[in-house]
């Protein structure tokens, strides 16, 4: 879909109440389920949890105002769950490559026993004389 159309959809929708709304949602749903190769499908299971309980109330025939509350709550707990994990992405990235760079003490190890079997122990100064 071409960006003026979307924003051409979104225009006429922003001016619509929440129960016409979902009344274009469930055409939709059944345009897609009817035409679609394959069904939409949310990226993140955060906003596919939000969808299921956002169906569930409209299951459940609760008011428009009811559901749009509850998806406003909704919809703030994903941004707000979607951050943290992003956060610890983000730690757990900045943890690996400060890790990666330096070696263990067990490869440091390990590479110290290997260099004293290949090459004979110095003498100290004092030895070589004799």
């Amino acid at each position: 879909m071409n960006d003026i159309l979307r924003e051409r959809l979104i225009r006429k929708l922003d001016t619509l109440p929440e129960e016409r709304i979902y009344q274009i949602l469930d055409y939709i749903d059944f345009l897609e389920s009817k035409y679609a190769p394959r069904p939409a499908t949310a990226g993140n299971p955060l906003k596919r949890f939000a969808e299921g309980v956002e169906d569930t109330l409209r299951a459940g025939r609760m008011s428009a105002g009811v559901i749009g509350g509850t998806m406003n709550v909704m919809n703030k707990a994903v941004g707000v769950l979607t951050d943290v994990a992003n956060a610890g992405k983000s730690v757990a990235s900045e943890i690996a490559g400060v890790v990666r760079p330096s070696e263990s003490p067990a490869t440091q190890s390990q590479s110290t026993q290997s260099q004293s079997t290949q090459s004979p122990p110095t003498q100290p100064p004092g030895e070589q004389r004799k």
